[in-house]
């Protein structure tokens, strides 16, 4: 058998993947005595695993996600409030298929923002476009593309997004533009897609972040009541692994 043709025609229909397991199945003994129906099927899931990390790759870079978190690292031990049902049921990413939301609450340094990251990761690997954007920097690109003529376009940016995480919500009230901005992004998230907000502000206050009562109820009206909610407490994580990592060191020093 002629390999490096063969090699070569595999890699001009973009089989890269396939090439090379063929190449490496080709040094190898143990595959000599494998039927040929094995051999194509260990080829071609080489192939779709290559295609399907690619893919993935391709969202998370989209994604921007702030974090380097996956739900397997998640802390369901710590007492902070974290249900461990219901964050199970949130990593099968159903909530996303049936275009509900996810409100996730707490003080500072409780995590949240670390668990959105984690559920943005997951949806990249169930197959979701997702899209990460910090609250302030959210509206202050908004507010640049609308001086620019770029309103309309970054707002098709947001909504072909599956999943729209917006982090660290509140909790400075907004301006009249934000909260047309904020209706506007909410209203094309209707039926086409979800939100993960997460806030520090409880949602009894958020009318009062929004600034308008009826603006206010527009919002609230599409999001509240198709959401699931996170709400943490406790302690700061940060400030716990600070003690925690200062302990550790004055221990190893007295040793």
């Amino acid at each position: 058998m002629l390999i490096h043709p063969m090699v070569e025609r595999l890699r001009g229909l973009g089989l890269t993947a396939m090439a090379d397991a063929f190449i490496e199945m080709q040094s190898s003994s143990a595959a000599d005595d494998l039927p040929r129906e094995d051999w194509l099927g260990l080829l071609l899931d080489r192939e779709v695993t290559s295609r399907e990390n690619k893919r993935l790759d391709r969202r998370l870079h989209y994604a921007r996600l702030r974090q380097n978190a996956v739900i397997e690292d998640a802390d369901l031990r710590t007492p902070r409030g974290l249900d461990r049902g219901l964050f199970q049921k949130l990593a099968t990413c159903s909530w996303i298929r049936e275009g509900q939301h996810l409100l996730i609450g707490g003080p500072t340094g409780v995590g949240k923002s670390w668990l959105a990251c984690a559920l943005g990761h997951k949806a990249c690997r169930e197959g979701f476009s997702v899209l990460y954007r910090r609250a302030p920097r959210l509206f202050a690109d908004l507010a640049t593309a609308r001086g620019e003529g770029r309103l309309a376009r970054q707002m098709a940016t947001l909504e072909r997004a599956r999943l729209l995480i917006i982090d660290d919500w509140g909790p400075e009230p907004l301006n009249a533009e934000q909260r047309r901005d904020l209706l506007e992004i909410v209203d094309d998230r209707d039926g086409s897609g979800s939100l993960l907000i997460t806030s520090q502000v409880p949602i009894g206050r958020w009318h009062e972040i929004i600034g308008d009562p009826t603006l206010g109820d527009a919002i609230l009206d599409r999001v509240v009541h198709r959401a699931h909610r996170i709400e943490l407490k406790g302690e700061s994580l940060r400030k716990r692994h600070a003690i925690a990592t200062s302990e550790s060191l004055t221990n190893a020093k007295e040793k």
